[in-house]
């Protein structure tokens, strides 16, 4: 079975073709180009302000907390889940430049039948701690609480989604304008950084559709019927081997530690390149289109990327449980890789070194080379696909 076509029986996309064919006609805002959608002060009217605006998700990991947590008794996981939504909004937004302070809403959807109010708390109170620690790293975000709704007919669990807003210089935005003879440095989603308490797998918040039917076992689909939507093809429904409880080989890691591991903030290193005021030329953020996302901010040159980190076990777990072509795990998921800058060589070592200040790794992982349409070529040892 085709990687596209199994896609499609599961009801998710790598590339979201539909979500762009739908929003192609909308206003674009200030700046084309930048990460996040950047618009005018309408609260003050300056004119030399913007404000910006993220909404965004853990997606279905939470289905993965929901599995890990019923099975084992451990709330403690939907504190990742929170962490989780609000990364995958906070970095957006700093992608572009901004510099906080950040108002950040939850917004939770569940079905009261199998969700309970300690589900609830968990996540809450997970927000809570994330962005106590956030703000004692110098982000300010400013919890404004949100909405949880019992819609049981909707929902076959939970969503944990959320909303963040901020206001900044116009003049601060980063409107990622790749050029010929960038090079790219990519900074590692995996290891241990200062500000973590634990080691990170790298996974994110992207691709976990498929990396829980791939790598789990048909144990969950059969115990937990309301983990998957009743009109999935059964061909494609836990697929795999495992059992969350199973430490993947040589890792000392269990499976759903491995897929539950909260997505990491780069804000602390954002923060640091924006105050230092290191003149990059853009910012992606790697999360859904992988490898090949920098293809929404580019109409024309090629991005090779030649010099990838090794992917983390956890990748490796779902690249054999799945038998995935390279093209479609280096676009469903980071691989080890889930922030790039792209600037002159000159600077490349002071976001190296940054990046190493706060326990990260980072290398330069590729260039830009002119060409009249826009390409993503990516190579690692014997592996070579393209993006377009």
């Amino acid at each position: 079975m085709s990687d596209d076509l199994k896609y499609n029986l599961r009801g998710v996309s790598a590339a979201k073709e539909d979500v762009h064919a739908a929003i192609k006609n909308l206003d674009k805002g200030l700046f084309p180009n930048a990460f996040s959608k950047v618009f005018p002060d309408l609260i003050d009217n300056d004119p030399d302000k913007c404000l910006l605006m993220s909404s965004d998700g853990s997606g279905t990991k939470s289905i993965l907390a929901y599995l890990y947590s019923s099975e084992t008794g451990d709330n403690s996981v939907w504190r990742g889940i929170a962490q989780d939504a609000l990364v995958m909004n906070l970095d957006d937004l700093i992608c572009t430049g901004a510099s906080g302070p950040f108002l950040y809403t939850s917004i939770l959807n569940r079905n009261k039948n199998l969700i309970s109010g300690e589900v609830i708390a968990e996540i809450i109170e997970g927000n809570r701690l994330f962005i106590e620690k956030l703000n004692d790293h110098g982000i300010p975000v400013v919890y404004t609480g949100g909405e949880t709704a019992d819609v049981g007919d909707l929902v076959r669990t939970i969503t944990v989604d959320g909303s963040m807003m901020t206001k900044m210089s116009r003049n601060n935005v980063v409107n990622n304008e790749i050029k010929v003879g960038d090079v790219i440095v990519g900074i590692a989603s995996f290891g241990q950084a200062k500000y973590e308490e634990e080691y990170n797998s790298g996974i994110g918040s992207n691709g976990l559709t498929s990396a829980r039917h791939d790598v789990l076992s048909k144990y969950y689909g059969e115990k937990y019927p309301e983990s998957v939507d009743p009109n999935t093809d059964e061909s494609v429904v836990y697929e795999g081997k495992h059992r969350l409880t199973e430490e993947i080989e040589n890792t000392g890691i269990s499976v759903g530690k491995a897929l539950l591991s909260p997505t990491r903030t780069y804000a602390p290193l954002l923060k640091n390149i924006v105050s230092e005021k290191v003149p990059v030329n853009a910012i992606i953020h790697c999360t859904g289109g992988g490898q090949s996302k920098v293809l929404h901010f580019m109409s024309k040159n090629t991005v090779i990327k030649d010099n990838l980190f090794d992917a983390p076990p956890v990748f490796n777990l779902i690249q054999t449980s799945s038998g995935a072509d390279p093209k479609e795990m280096y676009q469903v998921f980071n691989m080890g890789q889930r922030l790039e800058f792209y600037l002159d060589a000159q600077y490349a070592e002071v976001i190296i070194d940054a990046a190493g200040d706060l326990g990260m790794v980072a290398q330069v992982v590729g260039r830009v080379e002119e060409s009249a349409d826009p390409k993503v070529i990516v190579r690692k040892e014997d592996i070579e696909v393209f993006y377009s």
